[in-house]
This record gives structure tokens, sequence and C-alpha cells, in this order.
């Protein structure tokens, strides 16, 4: 058998694993459990049918017993006396009885300092458009807030930046239609819809409420005057007619069939097209999505992004934009169907890179073991993203809050914690891909666990609770844990959020937060392990009703108490 000494730490985890035991940990704490493994040598000579191998259970229950507190034992020293053959040893679920609930405790969680930071976070957003865009000086001051506000909790941070695809928004945005007159314009030999028009009728369409720039569009300078074709796409689909829309603007349906091809598809995939076919333009219609819930008889359009990588070059003079449902019907009407005019002007240039940030709090543990906690700090540019993702990088820093006070109680945790925010995550997860990257080889070796809050709020007015996810057995087995002590603590919290747990696989992990990275990104060999939370009631979700005049502190604190006091029972039970 190869020496424990000579076996580096994945090695000596892996045989811990087999031999169910705890491994975590640095290598001389590994490699004393493996000692103390090998020599316990008992014996049971009754009941040879059992279907398990003895010697090594008993090994496994006598180190889990070593951690039990002493009335715990007693309990168990009872149980030998009175039970015969001792079978009872091997159950899994009296050692779950013994080390049940009152190994958990719940962190506090404050619901007002959550808002505060909140609100902090929000004015510090564009001084129109509200978002902390990626790579903006907007984003940069929500990360340095962020790291300062670590910095007086007592926990030390760090601030690191990465250069990755960016756009950049200009001041311009016009879009805006024109009917043209009969004055000076097509009587008096002027193009319809100059200036010389002077009884053209113009409706200007109001940028972020009834139209939103989409993320890596290119720039766009479509006048009145140009005569510029606008062909109706549908849902953009193949046999859709992009060759007819060839230097004009397409209009692209997005709406949700019931059978496969019926739905529209992905930004990339359409932005491909208009690409391939060389279209000056496409805009999109929000068909499906907030549909009455936000402004009656109405869609409101979202900021949705891309994936940039996907593009050999990204089209530079391509404008790609969203609109409302309204406006979408007035330019099929008013544009296609008759005789008036569109004009889009887009200021974007998205040929360059931009700076983004990641702020991380660092409470060191008594091993180099990892929990992280993750939310992105950056929003889409055209709201407050209150909910996306405010909610979420507030929760993470009251959760940090509430560990630098239990750290200056109980001393330093078992597992090394960090709390980290990230940028980029609306344009592609860009801070948490380069962060995993950069530091890969740490995580390989120590992360326990990542923890992932994204919309993790709740709006009372739609409430349907929280979902809380892993794809980690033993993980999920805490969270029910905490759940049984949530409910006593917490009734009405309990009572008033719904909350569904669900374990996953990890190949069914979707890759739509900053928890991918950690999850599929680390290592070729296995998935690392991961929890997310969501929320629901997100329908203003990247738009720019997204307010504080919504936000709900009180529901930061379901996913905030039992991802929190999980951290805490991995750190110091």
């Amino acid at each position: 058998m190869k020496q424990w000494d000579s076996m580096n730490v994945k090695e000596l985890r892996k045989e811990l694993k087999i031999r169910n035991i705890p491994h975590s940990g640095n290598k001389k704490e590994l490699i004393e459990r493996l000692r103390q493994n090998k020599i316990i040598n008992a014996e049971i000579v009754k009941n040879t049918n059992f279907k398990i191998n003895i010697k090594m259970k008993i090994t496994n229950q006598y180190n889990k017993l070593k951690q039990l507190p002493i009335s715990a034992l007693a309990i168990i020293v009872i149980m030998l006396l009175g039970t015969s053959g001792g079978a009872i040893l091997y159950s899994e679920d009296i050692m779950d009885l013994i080390s049940g609930e009152d190994n958990y405790i719940l962190i506090d969680f404050d619901t007002n300092q959550s808002r505060t930071y909140a609100q902090t976070l929000v004015n510090l957003g564009h001084p129109e458009w509200e978002g902390r865009l990626s790579g903006t000086i907007e984003e940069k001051n929500a990360a340095e807030s962020i790291k300062y506000n670590f910095s007086e909790m007592g926990i030390p941070s760090t601030l690191e930046e990465f250069q990755v695809p960016m756009f950049t928004m200009g001041n311009q945005f016009d879009l805006s239609a024109c009917k043209p007159g009969d004055v000076g314009g097509i009587l008096g030999g002027q193009s319809p819809c100059s200036f010389a028009d002077i009884n053209r009728e113009i409706i200007e369409f109001t940028h972020r409420e009834e139209f939103v720039l989409q993320g890596y569009s290119g720039s766009a300078d479509i006048r009145y005057t140009s005569e510029t074709n606008v062909v109706d796409l549908d849902i953009g689909n193949e046999s859709s007619d992009w060759s007819g829309a060839s230097d004009g603007i397409g209009l692209v349906w997005i709406r949700e069939g019931q059978n496969e091809g019926d739905s529209t598809e992905s930004n990339t995939i359409l932005f491909q097209r208009a690409q391939e076919n060389q279209l000056l333009a496409l805009i999109l219609v929000n068909d499906k999505s907030n549909c009455d819930e936000l402004v009656i008889g109405d869609c409101v359009p979202y900021f949705k992004s891309l994936d940039a990588s996907s593009f050999n070059t990204l089209p530079e003079n391509i404008g790609l934009i969203m609109v409302s449902k309204s406006v979408g019907e007035y330019i099929l009407d008013q544009v296609i169907n008759s005789d008036s005019r569109l004009q889009l002007i887009l200021d974007v240039q998205n040929q360059g890179k931009g700076t983004i940030y990641v702020p991380c709090g660092i409470i060191e543990g008594e091993t180099e073991d990892l929990i992280i906690f993750g939310a992105h700090h950056d929003t889409v540019y055209n709201g407050q993203g209150a909910v996306d993702n405010t909610a979420g990088v507030a929760t993470v820093q009251e959760i940090a809050r509430q560990f630098s006070e239990i750290v200056s109680e109980l001393g330093n945790p078992r597992y090394t914690i960090w709390f980290c925010t990230w940028g980029g995550e609306e344009e592609g997860l860009w801070g948490s891909k380069e962060w995993v990257k950069k530091h890969q080889s740490e995580l390989k070796e120590n992360l326990r666990l990542y923890i992932n809050l994204d919309m993790n709020h709740v709006d009372l007015e739609r409430n349907s609770g929280v979902i809380l996810q892993g794809n980690s057995k033993e993980d999920i087995k805490h969270i029910n844990n905490l759940l049984s002590i949530f409910k006593k603590e917490y009734s009405d919290l309990y009572d008033k959020y719904p909350i569904v747990v669900r374990e996953l696989e990890s190949t069914d992990m979707p890759y739509n937060s900053d928890h991918a990275p950690f999850v599929y990104e680390i290592s070729e060999e296995e998935y690392g392990r991961s929890l997310i939370c969501y929320g629901s009631g997100s329908s203003e979700y990247h738009t720019y009703l997204d307010t504080m005049d919504r936000f709900n502190e009180e529901s930061l604190a379901v996913s905030g108490i039992i991802y929190g006091s999980l951290a805490r029972h991995l750190s110091y039970a």
C-alpha cells in the first residue's frame, strides 16, 4: 500500500472519500485521519450475512463519533447496552438522529443592513440610465464600494481587474418614425420627411422604455431620407426572408411556440444571420415576456446579450435593439405596410475591450479548503437592477458581515471563506470565468463549495417563493436539516415564502449565471460543487422597472440565513 506521506493532497482526499471519512484540511491532518482509520481493527464474528463490510463500517462510524458532543455519545452507549447484535450501529438514520439538529446553528441576518447595501449600489448607477454596465465607471465604483465595505467589517479584501471583450455606449440613441407630409416635401421636390417637408409627422420612441440596445450591438446611422427598407422576418428562422432584408432593417418577433421550431432563437443566432445577409439593423419585438404584467396591453423591451465568442468578428455597423410590442406593431402597420419611414441612430462601439472588476473579502481559515460566496455586481445598462442583481450582492455582503462577528466570537473557521462579487456577468459571465481561470490551480485543489446568489429576491405581489438547488447530495442533506431548524426559529419567513429544495445532477446545472465556471471549468476530471438560489417575481428583469421601489429586503433573509448557516456548520460544527 502506498505510504500516506508520499501522496499529494488530492490523492489523500480520494483515499478518505473511499473510507467515508471527512476529507477537508491540510495534508498533515489528512494523513493523521488515515493513520487513525488504519489502526482501528474491530471485527464482528456474528451475523456474517451482512452485505456490508463490518470492519470498515465500524471504522467510519468511529471517526464520526469522535466528533460528536458528550451527550450524543451517552445516547450511543445506552443504545448499545439495550440492543442485541449491535446492528443498530450501522443505521444511517441513527447517525442522522444523533448528529442532527443540535449541531446546526442559524446565523443572524439584518434585513435593514442588506437594504442599505443595496441602496448604496443603486445610488452609484448611471446618472441617466441608472445601470452599472460592465466596463464603466459605475461598475468600477460599485466594486470599490463593496471592497470598502469588506474592509469596514474587518475582513481583508482584494480587487482584481480583467480585460474582456466589451461594448462601449455613446450618447446618441434615437428610434423614431416619420409620416411624410405634402408641403415642401413631395410637392416641393424635396425628399419626403426631409426638413423641407414641413407637414411631416414625427413619432419619437423613448429610449429604455420603448426601445433598448442589445448586448454587443454595432452602431447604426439610418435616417428618414435614406428610404431604408424594413422587412418583417416573423420569428427570424432560417426560412424567413433574410436575403430580402439585405441593406435594410429586419423586424423579428420574439415568440415562444408550442412545437419545436416555433420559438424565436437566441440573439447570437439572429445576429449571425443579420451579419451573413448584410443587414443594416435588426429590431427584435418583445411578444412573449412580461406582457400585461408591467404595462397593461403591452410588453416592455428588455436587455439581452449574446455570445461574443461565437463570432470571428462582431459586425461593427449592424444595430441590434429590442422594442416593446406596441412599437413593433406600429412599425409593422405604419412603416412596413404604409408609407412612414424609420430612423435609427445608435452610438455604440463593439470592437474593443473593457476593464471589469472582482472584489473579494477573505476570512482565513485553519485550512486552505475553500467556501466561496458569489454574486454579480454589474447590471444591465438600462435600469437600476435592484433585483438583478443588487439583491444578491447585498446578501453576500450581509453574510460576510455576520461572519466577521462570528469569527470575533469563535475564532477562525475550519474553511477559508471568500466573499466575491463579479463584474461582466450580463455580457457573458466574464468576471467569474476570468477569476476561475486565474485561480484554477488553487480551486482545483481546495474548493469545497461555491454558493451563488443571483436574483434571490421575492416580490410580494408575485410570491412563488425561492428555489434552493445544488449538485451535491451531501449539501442538499445539510440544507434540508437546516430547513427544519429554520422552520422553527423563523416560522414567519418559512410560512410566508415557499421554499423548494432540489438536488440536480452536475450535468443538469444550468449554464446561466456565475456558478457555471465553478461547476464546469475548474477540472476536466470532475464537476465542482455548487449551490444556487433563485427567487421569484422578476417580471421587471432587465427592464427600466427593476428599481428599489419593488425591493423586498425581507425575502433576502431566506437564502442568506440558510446558506450562511450551512457555511457556519461546515466551518465550526
